[in-house]
């Protein structure tokens, strides 16, 4: 069971109920379409100790249920997935949600401007 269906409260799961983890599976998915072992790579080197399979996949394939990435077939033995519009929603909506309660002062609007710009 993944971390997803383990945390649900309803049948009909809403993209508010995504873990942290498969937040961050969602962020690296912004940058490029990338397979299985790279998604590990990156992270296992954000939360800094090993990701097994067994967490991995089943989340993965949660939130292509979802409808938040797609699957697709890279080569004959790799799965590419991909971050679909309305995963790029929900990551817009998260940002939003997370500045409107983050940024409530002129010096916190610099330090997210700031951040703004060292990733342009």
């Amino acid at each position: 069971m993944s971390e997803a269906q383990s945390s649900r409260k309803t049948d009909n799961p809403t993209v508010h109920d995504l873990t942290a983890f498969q937040q961050s599976i969602l962020v690296i998915l912004s940058e490029e379409p990338e397979y299985g072992l790279a998604i590990k790579n990156d992270l296992e080197e954000y939360y800094g100790n090993a990701i097994n399979h067994g967490r991995l996949y089943p989340n993965l394939d949660d939130l292509v249920e979802q409808g938040l990435i797609t699957k697709s077939e890279r080569d004959k033995r790799t799965n590419e997935y991909s971050l679909t519009e309305e995963g790029y929603n929900h990551l817009l909506g998260q940002l939003d949600w997370t500045f409107s309660k983050v940024v409530n002062s002129n010096g916190r609007a610099d330090d997210i401007n700031h951040l703004l710009e060292k990733a342009a």
